[in-house]
């Protein structure tokens, strides 16, 4: 009698340590999951500031460059994607569209040195580039947020625990586009 009270003390001592695993690494992926929603957060504020930029930009060099209609076109095109957009993907999505317009935009400037000398256009662009910057950090962020949560949840036993609770994998990565690793061509006249 007194093994069997044994047995059954180290077994429901044993089932004790595993629950209390389990609770503790479903608490830790519902932190790492909004560590990822929080990052996400703060990625879409610093492309809403972006997007509240654009207009100003845009009107600033239509002033100047009033034939380049396919361009203005695409960065309203890709500003009404951005604010269509329902989740990381979309957003993300938008995002690349918005950095290709606003490429070709930039490439326009240099077309007009009356433009580049603008001090309204100067200002709009020093503010531009540094929401760039903005953006580049808070991806990055999100980017790492993401990268740790999909280990965690891919991880023995927290794989165990994540399918249990319905935690899945978060594909909505931030990537370069196809054409960002080409070296733009600078040409001085």
């Amino acid at each position: 009698m007194k093994i069997v009270a044994i047995v059954l003390g180290v077994l429901l001592l044993f089932g004790l340590i595993i629950g209390f695993k389990i609770i503790d690494t479903r608490n830790d992926l519902v932190v790492q999951r909004e560590a990822v929603n929080a990052a996400w957060a703060q990625v879409d504020v610093v492309l809403q500031r972006r997007a509240d930029l654009i207009p100003n930009l845009v009107s600033t060099v239509q002033g100047y460059a009033k034939q380049e209609k396919e361009v203005f076109t695409a960065i309203a095109n890709a500003r009404s994607a951005m604010a269509g957009a329902r989740n990381p993907q979309e957003k993300i999505a938008a995002n690349g569209q918005m950095d290709s317009a606003l490429s070709r935009l930039l490439v326009i400037t240099e077309n007009y040195p009356q433009l580049k000398s603008n001090e309204n256009f100067l200002r709009l662009q020093d503010e531009l580039s540094g929401t760039e910057n903005r953006i580049a950090v808070e991806r990055r962020k999100y980017n790492e947020s993401v990268q740790k949560y999909n280990t965690n949840i891919e991880l023995f036993p927290n794989n165990i625990a994540a399918s249990v609770f319905g935690f899945s994998r978060n594909d909505a990565y931030f990537k370069t586009e196809p054409g960002a690793r080409t070296v733009p061509k600078v040409e001085f006249k």
